[in-house]
């Protein structure tokens, strides 16, 4: 599970804008992280900067993005981007252990349509992220933040659904995932009071994991153990 960004929320779950909101967290980097930076940042690492990016420019090509908030070590999300090769894939992870371990996975995997921020996800989904741009937005396992005095400090609230709603095109697609079952009806809560998103689920709750998430070793073992998974999905609609 990966902290999604250090930023702070008050008490009315706005986000604070401080001019440092967050610490990059460096870790303890193994030595094949640390060589795997070395050897795959030039062509893989996107230096935050506060204009948007010019995403033809960056993957040499035109198609649909996927973006990634908070990827923890990287293997599902270089798995998705070794099964898409047709997409676009951006990751962000405040850790740089996580940073080294999907560099290395990646350039072990010749994946070439995945790029990785280390930086605060706040400050490149606002700055750095042309509106209207990704096709599809994931959070998956944010911290769930389980005691209910804490619950502000979730990133799921209303200010931040609508700042995805911006950077999705219309039809794209906000994926939530949590192994909470409490924070998946916060989520639920939150999103179906948030204007411009339609919810996928013929239910109108969850959906079932769609095969583009692949299924973690974390996951699996809590599946064995009867621990449930929920996944959200919300279209933009306007």
């Amino acid at each position: 599970m990966s902290d999604v960004t250090t930023a702070e929320f008050n008490e009315d779950g706005k986000y604070i804008r401080k001019i440092r909101s967050f610490v990059l967290r460096e870790g303890r980097l193994t030595k094949g992280q640390s060589q795997a930076i070395e050897a795959h940042w030039p062509a893989m690492g996107l230096d935050y900067t506060p204009q948007p990016l010019d995403l033809i420019n960056v993957f040499g090509r035109e198609a649909d993005t996927v973006l990634e908030i908070g990827f923890g070590m990287g293997a599902s999300l270089v798995q998705m981007a070794s099964a898409a090769p047709e997409q676009n894939f951006i990751g962000i992870e405040v850790h740089k252990p996580g940073i080294g371990a999907c560099l290395a996975d990646a350039g072990e995997a010749k994946v070439t349509n995945l790029r990785v921020y280390h930086h605060d996800a706040m400050e490149v989904l606002e700055h750095s992220i042309a509106d209207g741009s990704l096709a599809r937005l994931q959070l998956f396992f944010p911290d769930p933040w389980h005691k209910k005095r804490h619950h502000k400090r979730r990133i799921v609230q209303s200010e931040f659904v609508q700042l995805v709603r911006r950077k999705l095109k219309i039809g794209g697609v906000f994926h939530m995932a949590t192994d909470w079952e409490n924070y998946s009806e916060h989520m639920l809560e939150v999103m179906n009071a948030a204007e411009g998103y339609k919810n996928q689920s013929t239910t109108g709750t969850v959906v079932e994991r769609p095969d583009h998430r692949p299924l973690t070793k974390f996951e699996a073992r809590g599946h064995r153990l009867g621990h449930g998974v929920w996944d959200i999905m919300f279209e933009r609609t306007a």
